[in-house]
């Protein structure tokens, strides 16, 4: 890509200018001035100032954001929102806008939260906190998701139809090792049983590893509360996601129209599952692009987990991760399990395609949609049966 084109993706991802010459520098080897920099934004005609789009338009669009998981987000996310979607506006517009279109939802964001205790990371790459998250699992939408230490980058974050079988969790280990082509010095799970071929595979991978780190000792096991970067980020999760979900497919259920048996999973599956996945990976692309505050409760670093962690030669540390051989690689992946293109159990992927087929029901775009073809096509097959 060419430099023009990094800049804009870098300043369209919300980096400010220090974090955007530092990206082009560590991560491209382009090395570039500020007034460079300025230079070639104007050339864009990018501006972080002047040219904000109209107040009408960011209302509307924070309006159909907070029809759904938006209603979650906070000024400061709602505002990186805005500038991922093209948007040019400052932050104190978004947050008199919220004000004004969600006063309910900023009271309760208001409230205070608790305070953790603290942690400290060595560099990226040193220790990666994997875990599985269950909220969804009643109705058939099972997490897992995994946060690198010392960055708080979002490595991997899945929605699948199981996050109990421990080849389809080594997938996701596997598909993030074949991204960056190494693994990480130490990987720190909870107990379940579904964590076990990543842990061989990630004490086969350090298995020649010379620091006190390697073979066995690279892999970690213990309670919730040792596992506490994970555990944090999933109360993220469920605030800026999770919950919206709750509330619908809870509503679903009162209502008498999910009972919780195979059928009605698996039409949940087909239904939302494709939609889950797509928010997910919004989600973790914003937070992976949006800042963390310098704050009381917690030790640094602080800035944007990208950045944090693609150049840690800024904060003054070290990339850990351990390179390995393409034949290492393979072996690991004949092991794994990887996510089928069929949304939930086949025989109901099959049937709910030709009903759609046969009534010309559209692919649902959004949750309404989701809802809407989730309540058709379940009134359709419980009279099939």
């Amino acid at each position: 890509m060419e430099c023009e084109g990094l800049v804009r993706n870098y300043f369209n991802l919300g980096y400010n200018y220090n974090e955007i010459i530092a990206s082009l520098l560590f991560n491209h080897n382009v090395a570039i001035s500020k007034r460079t920099l300025n230079r070639k934004l104007r050339d864009l005609g990018l501006y972080r100032r002047k040219n904000h789009t109209d107040e009408l338009d960011v209302a509307c669009f924070i309006l159909q954001e907070l029809q759904s998981s938006g209603c979650l987000h906070g000024y400061r996310w709602m505002h990186l929102k805005c500038i991922q979607n093209g948007i040019n506006i400052d932050k104190e517009t978004v947050r008199h806008l919220l004000g004004v279109l969600d006063p309910i939802g900023l009271e309760y964001r208001s409230r205070r939260r608790l305070r953790r205790r603290l942690y400290r990371g060595r560099g990226p790459n040193f220790i990666w906190h994997l875990d599985s998250y269950d909220k969804l699992k009643p109705f058939g939408i099972c997490i897992n998701g995994c946060v690198d230490g010392y960055s708080r980058k979002v490595v991997w974050l899945e929605a699948y139809t199981t996050n109990n079988n421990p080849r389809v969790i080594a997938g996701y280990y596997m598909q993030t090792v074949r991204k960056e082509m190494g693994c990480p010095r130490v990987i720190r799970s909870d107990f379940g049983t579904e964590n076990n071929t990543v842990r061989q595979m990630q004490q086969f991978l350090r298995r020649n590893g010379d620091d006190p780190l390697a073979s066995e000792k690279s892999f970690m096991q213990g309670t919730s509360q040792h596992n506490q970067r994970i555990e944090s980020w999933w109360g993220v999760l469920r605030k800026h996601s999770i919950q919206f979900w709750l509330n619908m497919f809870g509503q679903v259920k009162d209502q008498g129209h999910f009972t919780g048996d195979h059928l009605d999973k698996s039409l949940l599956q087909f239904c939302f599952m494709n939609l889950i996945q797509e928010e997910l990976d919004k989600v973790a692309k914003e937070w992976n692009a949006h800042r963390i505050s310098k704050s009381r409760n917690q030790c640094g670093p602080f800035g944007r987990p990208n950045v944090m962690y693609r150049t840690p030669q800024v904060y003054g540390t070290q990339d850990f991760l351990v390179p390995l051989e393409n034949d290492e690689v393979e072996v690991c992946e004949e092991e794994c399990t990887f996510k089928s293109q069929y949304p939930c159990d086949r025989d109901v992927f099959d049937l709910c395609s030709i009903l759609m087929t046969e009534e010309q029901l559209p692919v649902p775009q959004n949750s309404e949609e989701g809802l809407n073809l989730y309540h058709t096509l379940r009134m359709h097959l419980l009279r099939m049966i």
